[in-house]
């Protein structure tokens, strides 16, 4: 507790110390939000390549491509 001392019965600030952790402390929170901002836009953006991405593309060919054992062959029986 660098901030607090005991002083006349009862702890004292040391307000300089104070001022400094809160401006750390701000800093940090300041930091830590622009990151966030910085990942939820990177997010956004993966989101929106992923849509045109599957727009574009022909689902058809995408679901034989992922089942090409699906679909291509007859049973039957005589």
């Amino acid at each position: 507790m660098d901030s607090f001392f005991y002083e006349n019965g009862g702890f004292s600030m040391d307000i300089a110390a104070l001022s400094i952790a809160l401006s750390q402390a701000s800093v940090r929170q300041e930091a830590s939000v622009s990151i966030m901002k910085k990942t939820m836009d990177q997010a956004e953006s993966t989101g929106e390549g992923l849509v045109k991405l599957m727009q574009s593309s022909n689902v058809k060919a995408m679901e034989q491509s992922v089942h090409s054992h699906i679909g291509g062959t007859i049973d039957s029986k005589v």
